[in-house]
């Protein structure tokens, strides 16, 4: 089965490790979600380093810190109807393609829900960008 290219905005489907599961000692994700490509940067030997960004179903507490996914959006990348949230303040890092890459659910040859819509993934970036500028992003190394 081949591998999407990764690109920024690409949704793929991904075993995440939340950063409160990272602090208490876990080292895998319970469960594969779509989560969105937001940084790649190629570090030599190391190769393409990425990092994703969860979309859950849990509004945030903080507002700020997440981007609710459009109902129209969710229907282009065939996921559910239950509002959905891309958070901000936090990232898995590993490189591509990396271990937890799964396949989407209900498929056997798809790794990639698709691309998010530019506009929303521009806007995504820059409060991404506000938001770890401040300080206040939290990255977990999956390597």
């Amino acid at each position: 089965m081949p591998l999407p290219d990764p690109q920024l905005g690409l949704v793929i489907s991904y075993a995440y490790l939340w950063h409160h599961e990272h602090q208490a000692g876990q080292d895998e994700g319970r469960k594969d979600r779509p989560c969105v490509i937001v940084l790649a940067v190629e570090r030599g030997a190391d190769g393409l380093i990425v990092t994703v960004v969860p979309i859950t179903h849990v509004q945030p507490a903080d507002l700020s810190l997440a981007i609710e996914l459009p109902p129209a959006v969710k229907r282009h990348l065939g996921l559910d109807g239950e509002r959905s949230w891309v958070m901000l303040h936090e990232g898995n890092r590993f490189a591509w393609p990396g271990y937890d890459l799964r396949p989407v659910p209900r498929s056997t040859d798809r790794y990639d829900y698709g691309l998010l819509p530019p506009r929303l993934f521009s806007s995504m970036v820059e409060r991404f960008k506000t938001i770890w500028e401040a300080g206040r992003g939290l990255q977990v190394p999956r390597d």
